[in-house]
């Protein structure tokens, strides 16, 4: 579940840096995506569990 919520953050960051819109509102949804990730892996679990 994390890494689905890291792939539609880092998607929706991608588009917006793209795309130019939503300033630091895209930035921030980076920042969540990494912390996501850092959770997970901390937890060790597989990304189907």
């Amino acid at each position: 579940m994390f890494w689905t919520i890291f792939v539609i953050l880092l998607v929706l960051w991608l588009l917006g840096l793209l795309g130019h819109v939503g300033g630091t509102f895209i930035h921030l949804l980076f920042v969540i995506a990494i912390v996501f990730m850092i959770v997970a892996l901390l937890k060790g679990r597989r990304p189907l569990d």
